[in-house]
């Protein structure tokens, strides 16, 4: 199958377009810039040039593909409701192309603000209507496009997506070996001088190691039905003090709690994150797709000095 992937220079997008190349796939992989586009070539990718925002070169890509797989997000937190918009212009592009087609579509979405109190989010649970504090429409975007005959699927990514990075591939300057919702709390922490958690620091993250989200994108690529919702959850929900914690013993400064009040001075904009308590299963994914996490977990993961090397 000749794909085309989105944020294919990405960390999770890098990891994804060398899985479908193991597996015997063609990736037609979106890159924005020249480094971009010679790491592509050099894992034997083709490379497509344009950019989230060149709504044409999202339509050829696709037209030029047997299927999409749409990873890229800017996580600029400082603009989120911005890039949330974009988000969606790229998908209804990208989604265009394949209607009426069976050619699978998979949107990544986030698995935030997805589950109540005491509750364990499941593939069941309908994802919150956007608001102003939690802008993203990429499910419902998804979900409009899957009704007009789009093969349309969706893999929610937790907040933490970890692993090291791919060596050659884009980064933006000085992010660490990882990713996800960990390296703007290691950004943070390094700024203030203490790393923190909200309350009593109990609120769960789940988390996924990025080669194991890799493998369920190739799976849910071969394997989608339209309108289905597929969890990359490898660990159900790790306490953010317990993150916290990793990140103060390896930086060498005070672990600390943050009132509610004092919560917008530490974090800044990161704050609704730092406040998510989403623990999510799965095990139907699993269960569906024979899909089967095998990297290490989060807390094992980040608890290494390479996770804080900056400049990689």
């Amino acid at each position: 199958m000749r794909v085309f992937v989105t944020g294919a220079t990405g960390f999770i997008g890098s990891a994804v377009v060398k899985e479908l190349i193991c597996a015997g796939h063609q990736v037609l992989g979106l890159a924005r810039s020249d480094a971009g586009a010679k790491s592509l070539s050099a894992v034997g990718a083709e490379v497509h040039r344009g950019d989230l925002e060149d709504l044409g070169s999202l339509r050829s890509g696709a037209a030029k593909s047997d299927g999409v797989i749409h990873t890229a997000f800017d996580h600029d937190f400082t603009k989120f409701a911005e890039n949330c918009e974009m988000d969606r212009r790229a998908i209804e592009a990208l989604g265009t192309v394949l209607e009426g087609s069976d050619r699978p579509f998979l949107v990544t979405s986030g698995l935030a603000l997805l589950t109540p109190p005491n509750h364990i989010g499941t593939e069941d649970d309908e994802p919150v209507p956007p608001s102003t504090s939690y802008p993203r429409v990429s499910e419902a975007t998804a979900a409009s496009l899957a009704a007009r005959g789009v093969r349309a699927s969706v893999v929610r990514l937790p907040p933490s997506v970890h692993g090291d990075s791919d060596p050659g591939f884009v980064l933006k300057s000085g992010i660490p070996v990882a990713a996800g919702l960990v390296t703007p709390l290691i950004a943070i922490a390094r700024e203030k001088g203490v790393s923190a958690y909200l309350a009593d620091g109990l609120n769960r993250w789940p988390a996924v190691h990025r080669l194991d989200a890799a493998r369920l994108y190739r799976l849910v690529l071969e394997k989608s039905s339209t309108g289905a919702r597929y969890h990359g959850v490898a660990d159900e929900g790790v306490p953010l003090r317990d993150i916290a914690a990793v990140i103060g013993r390896r930086l060498n400064i005070p672990v600390v709690a943050k009132s509610p009040e004092e919560a917008a001075d530490h974090f800044g904009d990161f704050t609704v994150f730092a406040s998510f308590n989403v623990p999510a299963s799965g095990k139907r994914t699993q269960e569906m797709l024979g899909w089967q996490p095998h990297q290490p977990g989060l807390i094992t993961d980040i608890d290494r000095p390479e996770y804080f090397e900056t400049g990689k």
